[in-house]
């Protein structure tokens, strides 16, 4: 008898930023051997998300607004916080934020009933996030932008026009 798979995927599941950060703290966590530790960084990172009340939302125009997002996201619970991604050296948007509600409950239903939909012309995407900390509102690029954006070869005008390292590469 063939496995049974599921097609729905989890909601509670982490972001690929969360998942990657949690592989690279494992693996630097298998050289130490200072004894027993009190709890896994896998187990600390399930843990964190499995009450998240933050965000992750991306795939943002450049153009959306915090009063846009607080609008849109606010029709699934009260929000805490809502923290817009900048680049790092401009300080002006960069297609990513951070909205954190009071309740888990409300993160979820948000991510059921508003990640995937349209904002400002762009399929807009939620994740579960560990929660914000200072620093992280910058986008990680060497640009000071996102990183996906540096390589972009296709003309985006929700994100700036062209991607930073192919409008580099035709000069």
């Amino acid at each position: 008898m063939p496995a049974i798979r599921s097609t729905v995927d989890r909601m509670d599941k982490p972001s690929s930023y969360a998942a990657s950060k949690n592989n690279r703290r494992r693996e630097s966590d298998r050289g130490d051997d200072d004894g027993p530790r009190e709890q896994s960084p896998q187990r600390e990172f399930e843990d964190n998300l499995k009450d998240a009340t933050t965000l992750y939302v991306g795939n943002l125009s450049f153009y959306t607004t915090e009063e846009q997002i607080h609008e849109l996201f606010s029709k699934c619970g009260e929000i805490k916080r809502l923290v817009m991604g900048l680049d790092r050296f401009q300080k002006t948007p960069c297609g990513f934020c951070f909205v954190e509600y009071y309740s888990h409950q409300d993160a979820l239903d948000c991510m059921k009933y508003i990640g995937g939909t349209k904002l400002d012309e762009r399929i807009i995407r939620t994740d579960l996030d560990e929660g914000f900390a200072e620093g992280r509102q910058y986008g990680r690029g060497k640009s000071g932008g996102q990183v996906r954006d540096e390589y972009r070869d296709e003309f985006d005008p929700g994100r700036g026009g062209f991607g930073r390292i192919y409008t580099e590469d035709s000069h």
